[in-house]
């Protein structure tokens, strides 16, 4: 695959196994056509999200549920951290006093701590917004520079595959409230340095910077690495199959090059993987159930889409997670490339990663159309190893995009070698069905909706008069089905701890991952009452049990702010504490330091 760095394999028809060298080009200096693409992308972020820059500060991704309220508050305490020299990689902020585990949360410190002067200024809603704009012009733009300079000689090639890389369904869908799957560009560069260290020519050079890549990409998201490494391995190994004996001698010159890139990823990220994995308030996986792609998720439109609908999402988890929308006619177009191209090792290679991604993503067994066949698939034989069973498999559809990109490229670059060899049909249809194929995936706008204020007792800063050095508790406590109070505490600068909510925990007696807080008997009761409107029945034990759990999360007050059945859930604290509340600045309250036998 080294050769994929200095010559270009053709695009003639007639010469499409031999390979020809490209011209000279700047890797450094920008050409007017590259300050078109960036520009170009950088304006298509923008527009994606410009219903949230219009409104920053006060609008809500609507389809984030409650996302992008926990992103907010982990960009929020990285910035604090900062400010008081504190551990950045923990913080009992919520879930008190337990705390959190931030490292084992995707708090993406790789963009959280450059970004913390940003926060500071102007909040971390405006660190949100711009990380998401960033990642998705970012990422398009990162590949088309790997793709205009290593893969193609056609710059609008290069452009075609890296906006499929940049704004491609699954992206759009998580930028919704998923940053850690957005920023991703940093991937095309990982595959750069492996390919480059093919070479031998400079190993420890080239293994520094891959290691640096390595541990840097650790910060922005695990989980997407993960992906797109099973993703790259695929295609190298499908591309050794090819041209055996070049693969055989890249990787024994590689050889030493990957240890020294181990060895600086190491030395970087030894200290913040030990915390996530054996640190405090860590967890061994977490299970997410069968969540694999349904086959006609692959043809349907994605909801942010020109062709699409409201209801376009039916065949996906929920809004963030359109990953397998690729559209019928793309998938089309990405199956005539293959044949079209069959004859070049790269875009054989491409076509065998779709497949098997693609196949990957489907789960433990195949499902058309909401119909579970019972068929098992390879996913299955996989899915118990470590690190493997904490992901969504419907994810490793994303893995097919660097892929499927790569085919377009191609596509495209000998489409416009056709054009200047006077074959101009070749270049009409491939230009007309990539057309088709793109088009109805041009993303829309993202939806936005205005956030609730906070009650005047947080937003006025009541709340000091009832908080000495103990938590706030609310009714219900936070979770990932309501998280606003985490947003309540972020707008008071994080100045009191919360017990409960949105975060992965441990959870029970193997430490298994979990949403949430591991809940203790009295939240589990509050919950309760809320979803069902009725006040439950309260013994001593309940009442015996409310007062060991206030202790547990030392609070100072109680807190009931306007929600879903709140007359209920007053009447049962009154029962459980007996003691009425009082109204104070749109809540209710119980000042819990005044109890004689206060926790």
């Amino acid at each position: 695959m080294t050769e994929i760095l200095t010559p270009v394999e053709t695009t003639r028809p007639a010469e499409s196994t031999s390979t020809t060298a490209r011209p000279v080009r700047s890797r450094f200096r920008p050409h007017p056509a590259d300050v078109a693409v960036v520009a170009f992308y950088v304006g298509l972020a923008a527009f994606v999200l410009a219903r949230q820059w219009k409104h920053l500060g006060t609008g809500y991704l609507v389809r984030s549920g409650q996302d992008q309220t926990m992103w907010e508050w982990f960009f929020a305490v990285a910035a604090r951290s900062l400010v008081h020299l504190e551990n950045p990689l923990s913080s009992d902020l919520q879930n008190y006093p337990l705390g959190v585990n931030l490292m084992g949360n995707t708090a993406m410190f790789g963009i959280s701590i450059p970004l913390a002067p940003v926060t500071l200024l102007f909040g971390p809603n405006v660190t949100f917004t711009l990380a998401l704009t960033l990642g998705l012009s970012g990422t398009a733009i990162a590949w088309y520079w790997v793709f205009s300079r290593h893969v193609v000689s056609s710059r609008l090639a290069a452009a075609v595959g890296g906006g499929l890389c940049g704004f491609a369904p699954a992206l759009i869908s998580h930028t919704n409230g998923h940053p850690n799957f957005v920023a991703l560009f940093l991937l095309p560069f990982i595959a750069l340095a492996v390919i480059r260290l093919g070479s031998g020519a400079r190993p420890v050079r080239d293994g520094i910077v891959l290691g640096l890549l390595i541990a840097y990409q650790i910060f922005l998201g695990e989980e997407p690495l993960l992906i797109y490494a099973l993703a790259f391995t695929v295609f190298g190994v499908a591309y050794a199959a090819s041209r055996p004996r070049t693969a055989y001698a890249a990787v024994r010159h590689s050889i030493k090059g990957f240890a020294i890139a181990g060895g600086v990823a190491l030395a970087i990220a030894a200290v913040p993987l030990w915390w996530q994995f054996f640190g405090p308030d860590s967890y061994r996986a977490i299970e997410h159930g069968p969540v694999g792609n349904d086959t006609e998720s692959f043809t349907s439109f994605p909801t942010s889409s020109l062709a699409g609908e409201p209801g376009s999402a039916e065949f996906s988890m929920n809004a963030t997670e359109e990953n397998a929308y690729f559209g019928w006619p793309l998938l089309i177009l990405l199956g005539l490339s293959a044949l079209w191209l069959w004859r070049m090792p790269l875009a054989r290679a491409a076509a065998a990663t779709v497949a098997v991604m693609g196949v990957l993503s489907l789960g433990t067994s195949l499902t058309i159309g909401g119909w579970n066949t019972g068929i098992p698939l390879p996913w299955k034989l996989i899915s118990h190893l470590p690190l493997l069973e904490s992901v969504l498999e419907s994810r490793f559809a994303m893995g097919c995009l660097p892929a499927a990109a790569l085919l377009l490229a191609l596509g495209t670059d000998r489409a416009l070698a056709s054009a200047r060899e006077g074959q101009r049909t070749t270049t009409l249809l491939w230009a007309g069905w990539l057309a088709v194929a793109l088009l109805p995936l041009t993303p829309t706008p993202l939806a936005v909706v205005q956030r609730d204020a906070a009650p005047n007792f947080f937003a006025d800063g009541t709340w000091r008069d009832y908080v000495t050095d103990g938590s706030v508790v609310t009714v219900p406590l936070p979770s990932p089905e309501n998280a606003r109070m985490l947003r309540w505490q972020t707008e008071q600068d994080l100045a009191f701890p919360i017990a409960g909510g949105y975060f992965v925990g441990p959870a029970g007696s193997e430490q298994r991952g979990k949403y949430g807080p591991d809940d203790r008997p009295t939240a589990l009761l509050l919950a309760s009452a809320q979803s069902s409107g009725q006040v439950p029945a309260i013994d001593d034990a309940k009442r015996a049990q409310a007062l060991t759990d206030l202790k547990f999360w030392n609070a100072d007050v109680l807190v009931l702010p306007h929600t879903q059945n709140d007359r209920v859930l007053r009447e049962t604290i009154r029962q459980l504490v007996g003691v009425p509340a009082k109204p104070v600045d749109g809540v209710w309250v119980w000042d819990v330091r005044e109890w004689p036998s206060a926790p």
